[in-house]
């Protein structure tokens, strides 16, 4: 691979990363808005409701940028950019369509991807130490708090698929995938999706920014463009959340009747899941810390166990 060709792809991913979390954050406040009767972001703008996401920036543009005077000020400037990057680091390893249709094929990817994702949550962890406020402090605790939980069976659902294809290469699994897998390993993606979105602390697992208990959790001191990239974080955590579901249990880039279509298949595909996981926001109401620690530990982790003795069973069956 020559240099310009490295360069146009670490390129591309970057303009992804930049451009898709935004049309997700548009997507929610249409899908929000349709589904709660909110004016805004359906009629701001001639086209519907653009205009709601570019007031929502200009707003955080001119906020002041306010750092506590207890404050860790260097750890409290850095928490927004730790808590980023690590998405676009799993970006640059994720397949997007077949041959070399992607950032960098990782040997152990399966591993690798979910190891920089939890590194997201050290984004919080300093933020809330480095705010100098108790509420701020307990948001970030409950965020450790459910990293604990919600990795292992994220972890366990992976490692199914990768036994399943024989390899820990987020292109090997693609390369072994096969349409009878979707019911095989559905069990595995519901657990796999579900421990996500407690990951990212999306509703109904935002615990750590339960605004009725510890008003926005770690990110209370926040103001201004420093708020904005959490916020930026956050849907850049489900676009890769929704890309990994897809390159891991719905196929990636095969699609129902041709592979033709390539990345095409794997946006689609990951869109669909972005607007679940807005729908999911909308429906169902948060769940308490305990309930959520439950869920973990008696619900997903049982789950995500059978699934990887089932697929243990079949593997071995079929030999």
């Amino acid at each position: 691979m020559t240099l310009s060709e490295v360069v146009l792809r670490l390129a591309l991913v970057f303009l992804a990363f930049l451009l898709l979390p935004l049309l997700i954050g548009q997507a929610e406040h249409k899908v929000m808005g349709h589904m709660q009767a909110r004016v805004g972001p359906i009629y701001a703008g001639a086209f519907h409701g653009w205009a709601q996401l570019v007031a929502d920036g200009v707003k955080f543009a001119q906020k002041e940028d306010i750092v506590p005077a207890g404050a860790d000020r260097r750890v409290f400037r850095l928490a927004p950019a730790v808590a980023l990057m690590p998405y676009l680091v799993v970006l640059l390893a994720v397949p997007v369509g077949p041959g070399d249709q992607v950032g960098r094929s990782v040997d152990a990817g399966v591993f690798f991807v979910l190891t920089v994702m939890g590194v997201g949550v050290l984004g919080s962890l300093m933020a809330g130490w480095a705010s100098a406020n108790k509420y701020a402090l307990l948001g970030s605790l409950r965020t450790a708090a459910q990293l604990t939980a919600y990795e292992l069976p994220m972890l366990l659902a992976a490692a199914s698929v990768a036994m399943a294809a024989g390899t820990l290469s987020l292109t090997g699994i693609l390369g072994a995938w096969q349409p009878w897998w979707l019911p095989w390993q559905a069990l595995g993606g519901v657990v796999f999706f579900t421990a996500g979105l407690a990951e990212l602390q999306r509703p109904q697992f935002d615990m750590p920014v339960a605004d009725s208990e510890i008003v926005f959790g770690a990110y209370t001191e926040y103001s201004g463009l420093r708020f904005a990239l959490f916020l930026l974080a956050e849907y850049a955590g489900i676009l890769v959340l929704c890309a990994l579901t897809t390159v891991l249990f719905l196929g990636g880039w095969h699609g129902p009747w041709s592979d033709d279509l390539g990345w095409l298949w794997t946006l689609l595909k990951t869109a669909v899941l972005a607007f679940v996981v807005i729908w999911l926001r909308v429906s169902y109401p948060r769940l308490r810390e305990d309930q959520l620690q439950k869920l973990a530990w008696t619900g997903l982790i049982p789950l995500a166990l059978g699934q990887l003795v089932l697929t243990g069973v079949v593997r071995e069956a079929s030999a």
